[in-house]
């Protein structure tokens, strides 16, 4: 009775290299890393306790933990950032969970199939990277570990080789994807708003002006140095002392702290009149996300940008909340009248105060209208007290009690920009004028290096409003009469040594204030045309490159077009190398290929006669013709063979093309 045939032995998923495992532990590495500053310090601490575990198991050659150990880890860990977040969804707990597994994967890690899940998971969390940071930094990094990545499966699948040659060749790779990188970015189609756009967290960690004013809050916002927007002017640049950056306007009062109306965009009410006088200023302001619908425009525009509106504040106010850097196009007048005539719900407000609060202040304000005749004297009278009397420019001020204006005026008589502005305009509701608040921004510096003006937080600023018959309203600056330097030279020129700025206001050095001049406008330069290009822009980058109005189509088929002639490029490049290869080399790197089949892989640095000695060593059967072949090869290529021996080599490789692979011994599996 003939015997069945045996079945063939099932193809066992190949075994991970004992040295391959320090490149997967730097992919986890590489990729976690930078997410410490936003993961919970416990889980910041297990993933860094995961990691030099493995490493230490990998260098003693010791056995992987038990996989009901690893079961209760993950269980226990999960559970910890459900509770930690209150949630296993959003950006955060979602970003955590994946953080998790990199660091836990490599406990479990035995085969090659186990080493691509690190591999993909290590692509994957290098997205969750721009969640947190878009900056140059940023980008840099994750250039290098999407290298280190393709390094990591040029070793996985190429054997060992020295790790320049890797690297080298990893470099190679990326660098032909650069042209299909580059015309996917300027024709894929713009998405506009954040990448995560969850609710609950999209928009989280924005600073800027506050609806709402009370002594102190401008304190805290201008120990910032983030800049809060850039502006490029069309031409010249008005005078540091005229830039007056419009933001919330304030005429609700209760004794401590100022409101600003809400108003709603999709009702502007009345538009506001405003009368442009000399020269007006065009220019294009970068606004950084502050979550708030205030455009921040030079005081007054005359001409917006689209989906926006004049109130009858005087504030330029989008449609929606700026959530995202954006770009928007004005014309300002620095010489205006604004609404001449005024209606009376408006005045009313502007002159409202709280009962019986500042006593003191009310019967200064009430002397001053007995004996002056006009609104302006009155504004003048309050001027002169600030300017006269022993007041104080200073983020540090004394706490005031209930009646702020009181305290303030006849007893600390220290204070920042919203002392001084409160101060004055709640002096002329007592004595009659219509008055409001103002804040935004004032000032800014001039980057010399790429001609931009930066307006930082700390240039955040308040000032006052009163309304005057015939001359509508007239800013009016306490500020400028108790600390003139402010206004003229910006904040650090007129604070006391004393007081706290950022580090960047205050730096003295000219070769340090270079570097931040230059890396600002590096940091502008990648902020105009890289994250800034949304789809206006990508639409007026197009229209110059002679699409006309762009659409889905004219897009689809010229990003289908220019890859295709990318893709033609990078081929007859790679034909081009290939033609230079010669003939020798190329025959034996053809019969290096064919012994791949039987599970040879050669590897770079490996010489012809060390190769073949190693076949020899591995597959018996084999070593004779691979001897044979590499004796060719090193006549051919070091020594002084013909053309026969060349033919010899390529026989030596269609020999090898009829052979049948069989099963790798046991004994070299297991050492492998």
């Amino acid at each position: 009775m003939a015997k069945k045939p045996a079945k063939p032995p099932a193809k066992s998923t190949a075994a991970l290299e004992h040295s391959a495992i320090p490149w997967l532990l730097a992919v986890a590495v590489a990729t976690a890393a930078p997410h410490a500053g936003h993961l919970p310090l416990w889980l910041t601490l297990l993933v860094s306790s995961a990691l030099i575990w493995r490493s230490w198991l990998w260098h003693q050659n010791a056995r992987l933990p038990a996989r009901w150990l690893l079961t209760l880890l993950v269980v226990a860990s999960v559970a910890g950032i459900g509770w930690q977040f209150r949630t296993l969804f959003g950006k955060d707990a979602g970003v955590a969970l994946l953080v998790l597994f990199m660091a836990l994967k490599p406990m479990e890690m035995k085969t090659r199939r186990d080493s691509m899940v690190v591999v993909m998971l290590g692509f994957f969390l290098l997205l969750t990277h721009y969640f947190y940071s878009q900056s140059i930094p940023t980008g840099l990094w994750l250039l290098c570990a999407a290298t280190l990545l393709t390094a990591t499966l040029l070793r996985l699948y190429g054997g060992a080789q020295p790790i320049s040659a890797i690297v080298r060749y990893a470099g190679l790779l990326l660098a032909q994807a650069i042209p299909f990188m580059l015309i996917a970015f300027l024709l894929f189609p713009r998405v506009s708003g954040p990448l995560w756009g969850l609710p609950q967290d999209a928009y989280s960690g924005l600073t800027g002006l506050s609806d709402r004013m009370s002594p102190g809050s401008l304190n805290n916002l201008i120990q910032s140095g983030a800049i809060a927007f850039r502006v490029q002017f069309s031409g010249a640049p008005p005078e540091k002392s005229r830039l007056y950056w419009r933001g919330p306007v304030f005429d609700d009062y209760d004794g401590q702290t100022w409101r600003a109306r809400a108003p709603d965009p999709r009702r502007p009410g009345q538009p506001p009149v405003v009368e442009g006088k000399g020269k007006t200023v065009s220019y294009v302001t970068t606004l950084e996300p502050h979550n708030q619908r205030w455009l921040l425009a030079l005081d007054l525009p005359l001409s917006l940008p689209e989906d926006s509106a004049l109130f009858p504040t005087l504030e330029t106010l989008a449609k929606e909340p700026i959530r995202s850097r954006a770009r928007f196009a004005f014309t300002s007048s620095i010489d205006f009248i604004a609404n001449r005539q005024e209606t009376p719900a408006v005045l009313q407000q502007a002159m409202r105060l709280p009962p019986r609060l500042n006593p003191r202040s009310r019967e200064l304000a009430e002397s001053w209208r007995e004996k002056l005749e006009s609104p302006e004297q009155i504004s003048n009278a309050v001027l002169r007290l600030f300017q006269q009397e022993a007041f104080f420019y200073t983020v540090r001020p004394p706490l005031l009690g209930q009646h702020a204006a009181d305290d303030f005026l006849f007893s600390t008589r220290r204070g920042f920009c919203e002392h001084y502005a409160s101060a004055y305009v709640f002096l002329m509701r007592a004595a009659g004028v219509p008055a409001r608040v103002v804040t935004g921004y004032q000032g800014g510096e001039i980057n010399p290096v790429d001609g931009y003006l930066t307006v930082r937080q700390s240039d955040a600023h308040a000032w006052a409003e009163i309304w005057l018959a015939e001359k509508g309203w007239v800013r009016v600056d306490p500020t400028a009469a108790v600390a003139p330097s402010r206004i003229e030279r910006g904040i650090e020129a007129a604070l006391p040594a004393g007081d706290p700025l950022p580090a960047l206001i205050r730096i003295d050095s000219d070769w340090l204030r270079d570097l931040r001049n230059r890396w600002e406008a590096a940091n502008n330069t990648w902020n105009q045309w890289v994250l800034g290009y949304n789809p206006q822009r990508q639409r007026e980058v197009l229209s110059r490159l002679g699409f006309g109005e762009p659409d889905w189509r004219k897009m689809t088929a010229a990003l289908a077009t220019l890859c295709g002639i990318a893709l033609l490029i990078v081929t007859l490049w790679t034909l081009h190398q290939r033609s230079r290869t010669p003939p020798a080399l190329r025959a034996w790197q053809c019969f290096c290929n064919r012994l791949k089949r039987f599970g040879i892989i050669r590897a770079d640095w490996e010489g012809p006669l060390d190769f073949a000695s190693r076949v020899a060593r591995e597959r018996p059967e084999l070593g004779a013709l691979t001897r044979e072949a590499a004796g060719h090869f090193a006549d051919l290529h070091y020594g002084s063979g013909d053309a026969e021996q060349l033919q010899e080599l390529k026989s030596c490789t269609r020999h090898l093309t009829q052979l049948r692979p069989q099963p790798l011994p046991s004994s070299w599996r297991k050492r492998n």
